[in-house]
């Protein structure tokens, strides 16, 4: 029995979400510790990871990459259902796809989720505070134009940023469409890997999909200006196996 390892999160964060989906699905013990955004660095750096979340805290050491988190949990955990295939070339296939989501998608489906929201105090706040201490909440809430202002210069959100960035996430969508447009149920292989799981975490701020790790806004919740939008990444082809993705796997 693995000891119980340490999590630390921004609870919307979907490369936390690639996190967390794979200690689930290997049903790895572990406790979650939730931090909003900016206010996460501290805890970061105390567990020995840099400024980013998450990061895994471990018996045999820290990880803080939700890349590195995975390949760690399939290779110390995984028995039949391995997220990197043991052959070379599929495997070759599954970490280039994963870099290519990493780099390509999860960067710009963040911008593109956080320049609708900051406008929304209420939403925001929903969102960065679920589970976060009594202090983290108070000083987040206390300091919230401060939050704000640098959640923006730190993603460089404005509205160019945004729209540039949408387009980059409509091309990866592209991307993957024409990958299942040759039939594939899965993106390499016959079977769920690190591909298709990246894929659809990374791509759950513009989808909202059921089945998420952490609360995310309902469509009724949304301001009338982004929901379509979601209704046209949720009709691709991509989206839809995102969506089936969280259905089926998560």
């Amino acid at each position: 029995m693995a000891d119980t390892y340490r999590l630390i999160t921004i609870p919307p964060s979907h490369f936390c979400e690639k996190a967390r989906w794979a200690l689930d699905r290997y049903e790895v013990p572990y406790v979650e510790q939730c931090h909003p955004p900016i206010l996460h660095y501290l805890a970061t750096r105390r567990a020995g990871g840099g400024r980013t979340a998450p990061v895994l805290v471990t018996d045999v050491g820290v990880f803080a990459d939700s890349t590195d988190i995975l390949d760690f949990v399939d290779g110390r955990f995984a028995t039949d259902r391995r997220l990197y295939p043991a052959e070379n070339q599929q495997r070759r296939e599954v970490t280039e796809l994963e870099e290519l989501f990493d780099t390509k998608l999860g960067p710009h489906t963040r911008r593109v989720a956080y320049f609708h929201l900051l406008p929304h105090t209420r939403l925001l706040l929903e969102a960065a505070l679920h589970r976060a201490s009594g202090r983290d909440r108070a000083v987040f809430r206390g300091s919230l134009p401060l939050m704000k202002l640098l959640l923006r210069r730190g993603m460089r959100i404005t509205p160019e940023g945004a729209a540039r960035s949408l387009d980059r996430v409509r091309e990866v969508f592209d991307t993957v469409g024409q990958r299942l447009a040759e039939g594939r149920r899965y993106l390499v292989g016959e079977r769920f890997t690190a591909a298709d799981l990246t894929f659809a975490a990374l791509a759950s701020p513009v989808l909202l999909p059921r089945g998420f790790g952490a609360p995310l806004p309902s469509l009724s919740e949304l301001p009338a200006s982004v929901l379509p939008l979601i209704e046209e990444m949720r009709d691709t082809d991509a989206g839809g196996f995102a969506q089936r993705l969280y259905r089926d796997e998560r």
